[in-house]
């Protein structure tokens, strides 16, 4: 038995550099409702300040490992001395720690649905637990994991941050914290395997870690993620109850960059994995660095050299007592599909050899995997099974959309069901790798899917470089122990407690409206696909044709002239921008750091992207129209450019003093430039990474040389105007050509219809407002000209005006349209499910059991065919059936169904250029024709047919939609 001896109050004061005015109020846990630490003193209750931590020397080294955590944890938070006279933290593994033993040998722990669990752990004081010893706060885990759990459990309770180190949260000093009587635990993981992918690590990871850590271990590997590096993301994901790992991979080999790293994941207690193109226990790489035989990663035309390498890969794991789950299976080198061709057969002859191998080596008995990545899925598709003992691992498509699930008439397999899922992707529709993009409601329903359909034997996300990604894998983590603990309804609960523990809970619920607000927002659109609009030929069929389907990388999704998009969006961004910052001047010193990383700068450069982007798309369209204001465009959106320059410089050379240097080198802006990156410009990232050049910024910006001589031009994208339309004021611009200043006059055709102010000067450009007194204005379609006069010249723009004489109920056709949020129903049947934030402009709604409709009321003032669109969060078919379906129906018509994935070809297991759209998009569109009988009073109703369709909002065309990324503003309700 090991006790830490007494240590010095000045010592451990001048170690936390932390003042003790900065102690937070209160304790807040994101991980896990409730808690049984309080910031008050009473009876029967363990004062935590100067209790020592003593363990058993024969428990296991992650157990003695984690209790030096603890004592450091402790120390950071009272500051005081250790007293060996104080009751005692106990902490141990049952069956392992004679202390724990003994404890539940004297009748004095209970540890009835403990003992023999899997990870699990019972906190408890016990009076009176060991001979010598009064009182004691005894930490007692079911296996090693679970002693390591509860005690960093007791580490975040306390106020230590899981992101301590990747995001410098600091620690508030508190006199002291007093544990609750009564038992407490965590429970059992609802998923065993839990864990993550660091992927995509290059150039973030891969410049800094190398510098902070030093190179790899081995002689000629300088891959610098060596054993220091791995054991702060062993530390982290232990404190965030993680337990399974597969390691970075681009151009690395987790066991021969550093000898060391295999043994330090055994020391720390973590199950290693390797991801879906790494087969038994090796990564790609040592083969790439050892090829052997024909030198191919071919199982057709290599077989002995791959066995033979397979086979070293189980002979390590065995020899080294390393804990894993073995990958089986086979994809080829980069990750792609096999040289060799599909065919059951030859996966059948792969998965045969491997558990060959690992019959003879012992190895047969150990967990295994086979992971269904993009065509892999094919296999199961066409009736290929593994070994029933054998772990299933279905896949998102890489865009958080699971793309199979469990087949609910098929047997039970006692290897179960995994899943893996990214917030981090390398490839088509564009990488996203910069910042996190994750809407947490939309996550939460698909793990929850996958969850309630039987999916809860291993969870992997891919996290890039794990830092960036905090919020959303902690998020993962926590339901993966937990679901019940977390439904959607509690979301905004534990985004709450996830900012209280890392910044208080004063100002918690303001940063946790920020951070909601961001991923909202982000999950519209990627970062890296703000200049590629995606758009479908009207010509072509989107279900067969590939090449229906039109990528532009010289445009902006959001429409710069209609619905003032481009300035909706981006003013949302600057608005948050702006909140962040209120919030940053209220963050005490010392979490400046910690809230640069975790809020701050990912919501402050995301605004100045969408303001460069904005400044850059109407800076090319003014180049083509001639306006004056083309240049200072230009200019502005250099200016932010330098400031995004600026915001990453500060990342790199002054956060947390250096120690992120090299980090932030993402690059978010360049993507597109054929001409600059060559042919995989399209989707692979540019590889300057943001260096201040101005070709960085594509498309290009323009210059143009502007006459001095005044010219007026003028643009209108006037909608007919009507008095039940919800779009902002509608203007005009008249702008100059010249650099010489000019007068103009405006003057309308009818005493009801205003534009103001109707006279001025013009420098670069103007727009008045145009209105309409609607007491005044006459009862139908009238067109009312508007003249502009200005720099000799006139211009006559005709205004449409609509004053329906009908009735007014429900929401109101206006510009040619009527648009709904899905969750605005009047009436309701069915089970249906509200998903918070998940859609672009708002809710969304599933039916649970596929049954149901939503009834909406509109009015509209036309009759004939109208079209009516759906939007869809864009999901995959994960049931063996034949598309996902919804049905549309307009009054008493036959609803007519429509096959969502079949319409728009999106479920091809290739993931093809039509899902591109729908994920870079995140939405997918479907419209269905209908005849409306008259004017007036209509009812369009959405029915449910499949259970996982979720309905976003419902756009009713009568005529005049216009093209837009979001679709046309909400309409008025009466």
């Amino acid at each position: 038995m090991s006790a830490p001896r007494a240590r010095r109050r000045t010592v451990l004061a001048a170690a936390m550099g932390v003042p003790v005015a900065a102690a937070l109020p209160s304790v807040a846990l994101a991980g896990s409702p409730g808690g049984y630490v309080s910031s008050r003193g009473g009876p029967g209750r363990f004062a935590l300040a100067g209790a020592p931590v003593v363990v058993s020397e024969a428990d296991f080294p992650g157990v003695l490992r984690v209790a030096e955590d603890l004592r450091s944890d402790l120390g950071k938070v009272f500051g005081t001395d250790v007293s060996d006279e104080n009751p005692p933290i106990i902490i141990g593994t049952i069956g392992r720690s004679p202390l724990i033993d003994q404890i539940i040998a004297r009748g004095k722990l209970d540890v009835t649905g403990i003992r023999g669990k899997w990870e699990t752990t019972v906190e408890q004081i016990v009076d009176h637990p060991l001979p010598g010893i009064r009182r004691a706060f005894v930490i007692a885990g079911s296996d090693q994991r679970g002693t390591i759990y509860g005690a960093y459990d007791l580490s975040r309770t306390i106020g230590v941050s899981p992101w301590y180190f990747w995001d410098d949260v600091p620690v508030a000093r508190r006199d002291n914290l007093y544990v609750l009587p009564g038992r407490h635990t965590q429970g059992t993981p609802a998923v065993k395997y839990r864990g993550f992918f660091i992927n995509d690590e290059n150039p973030a990871t891969g410049t800094w870690a190398p510098s902070y850590f030093g190179p790899g271990k081995a002689p000629g590997y300088p891959g610098g993620l060596n054993a220091d590096y791995f054991a702060k993301v062993f530390e982290t994901m232990l404190r965030l109850k993680a337990n399974y790992l597969w390691p970075a991979v681009w151009g690395r080999a987790f066991a021969e960059d550093d000898p060391q790293n295999h043994a330090t994941a055994t020391r720390y207690g973590v199950v290693m994995g390797t991801s879906h193109e790494a087969p038994m226990m090796r990564g790609i790489e040592e083969w790439n660095r050892h090829p052997t035989g024909t030198g191919e990663w071919s199982f057709r035309r290599n077989p002995d050299a791959i066995k033979a390498y397979w086979r070293f890969g189980a002979e390590r794991m065995r020899d080294e007592n390393i804990e894993g789950v073995i990958t089986l299976g086979m994809r080829g080198n980069g990750d792609v599909s096999l040289p060799d061709g599909d065919g059951i057969d030859l996966m059948s002859s792969i998965i045969d050899n491997q558990r060959a191998i690992l019959q003879d080596t012992g190895l047969i008995g150990r967990p295994q995997v086979q992971t269904l990545y993009k065509e892999v899925q094919r296999y199961w598709d066409q009736g290929y099974r593994p070994p029933d003992d054998v772990t299933v691992v279905f896949c998102d498509d890489n865009w958080g959309n699971l793309r199979k699930l469990p087949d609910p008439s098929l047997p039970a397999r006692s290897g179960g069901y995994g899943m893996y899922y990214h917030f981090d992707y390398v490839g088509d529709g564009r990488n996203y790798k910069w910042a996190d993009t994750v809407n947490l409601t939309n996550t939460w329903e698909q793990l929850h899917l996958a969850y309630t359909s039987g999916v809860d034997r291993l969870w992997v996300v891919n996290v890039g470089d794990l830092k960036n990604e905090e919020l959303p894998l902690q998020f993962f983590l926590d339901y993966a122990w937990n679901p019940s603990a977390w439904p959607v309804s509690r979301l905004g609960e534990w985004t709450r407690g996830f900012a209280a523990e890392n910044f208080g809970a004063s100002l918690a619920p303001a940063i946790a409206e920020v951070l909601e607000e961001y991923g909202r927002l982000q999950s519209r659109r990627k970062p890296e696909l703000l200049n590629r609009r995606i758009t479908v030929d009207p010509s072509k069929d989107i279900a067969t044709d590939s090449s229906a389907v039109v990528y532009d990388d010289q445009a902006t999704p959001f429409s710069l002239t209609d619905y003032d998009e481009i300035d909706r969006v981006t003013e949302e961004w600057l608005a948050l921008a702006r909140r962040a910052s209120h919030l940053r001047r209220k963050i005490p010193a010392a979490w400046q750091d910690a809230f640069y990383q975790l809020v701050y700068y990912q919501v402050k450069d995301t605004a100045i992207i969408y303001d460069l982007r904005r400044a850059e798309f109407t800076n090319i369209r003014y180049a083509a129209e001639g306006r004056a204001a083309t240049n200072a465009l230009a200019s502005r959106a250099e200016e932010l450019f330098a400031e995004d320059q600026a915001m990453t410089d500060y990342y790199n050379n002054t956060l947390a003093g250096g120690k992120w240097h090299g980090w932030q080198l993402q690059p978010k802006i360049g993507y597109g430039n054929v001409a600059r990156y060559g042919p995989n410009a399209p989707w692979q990232q540019p590889e300057l990474n943001n260096v201040a050049l101005p070709d960085e910024i594509y498309p290009y910006l323009q210059r143009i040389t502007v006459p001095a001589a005044p010219a007026m031009g003028v643009a209108s994208s006037l909608p007919v105007l009507s008095p039940w339309q919800s779009l902002p004021a509608q203007h005009i611009e008249v702008y100059n050509k010249g650099t010489t200043p000019f007068r103009y006059t405006i003057s309308s055709g009818a005493p009801w219809l205003r534009v103001t102010p109707s006279s001025g000067t013009v420098r670069d450009q103007v727009r008045p407002v145009v209105t309409v007194d609607w007491k005044r204005a006459p009862f139908g379609v009238t067109s009312v000209p508007v003249t502009i006069t200005g720099a000799g010249s006139t211009t006559v723009v005709p205004v449409s005006v609509s004053r329906p004489a009908l009735k007014p109920a429900g929401f109101l056709e206006a510009n040619g349209y009527v648009a709904i949020e899905a969750d605005h129903y009047r009436r309701r049947t069915g089970n249906w499910l509200l998903l918070p934030g998940i859609g672009k402009t708002g809710n969304g709604l599933v039916s649970l059991d596929g049954t149901g409709r939503l009834d909406y009321t509109v009015t509209l003032t036309s009759s004939g065919p109208v079209t009516v669109t759906a939007y869809l969060s864009p999901r995959n078919n994960t049931r063996p059936t034949d598309g996902l379906k919804y049905a549309v129906s307009v009054d008493d018509a036959t609803p007519q169904v429509v096959n969502v994935t079949k319409a728009t070809g999106a479920n091809d297991t290739t993931m093809n250029r039509q899902w591109a759209r729908n994920t870079s998009d995140n939405i997918n569109r479907t419209s269905t024709t209908h005849t409306v009988s008259g004017p007036g009073k209509h009812t369009l109703t959405f029915w449910a047919v499949d259970p996982t369709v979720i309905v976003q909002r419902l756009v009713i065309d009568t005529g005049g939609v216009k093209y837009s990324y979001l679709g046309p503003p909400a309409s008025r309700k009466a």
